[in-house]
């Protein structure tokens, strides 16, 4: 079964409510079998800008991938993302 990744890119215009998201993504994330592989970190940005953070998230599954974004728990936690960035999110199916 070929393994699946979230890349998500973001710029954070409110931290505050933006941790609030972080706080409880996590746990939501790992209980569906995702391993965080980044998270925020040093980047160097060589081709566009403007997101200053990137997450990169590791599923065992595209399945389980999907199945965790469409998730309650996790469409509830991104109610504080809507107001506090700007992101793009993307569900990519690996290699292998």
């Amino acid at each position: 079964m070929k393994k699946a990744y979230w890349v998500v890119r973001a710029h954070i215009s409110n931290s505050e409510e933006y941790a609030k998201y972080v706080s409880v993504a996590g746990d939501i994330v790992l209980n569906h079998g995702g391993k965080f592989l980044s998270r925020g970190g040093l980047q160097e940005e060589v081709e566009g800008h403007g997101f200053e953070r990137t997450v990169l998230v590791e599923f065992p599954s595209y399945e389980s991938a999907k199945n965790c974004y469409k998730s309650t728990e996790y469409q509830n936690a991104l109610k504080h993302t809507k107001e506090s960035s700007s992101r793009y999110f993307s569900i990519v199916e690996g290699l292998d």
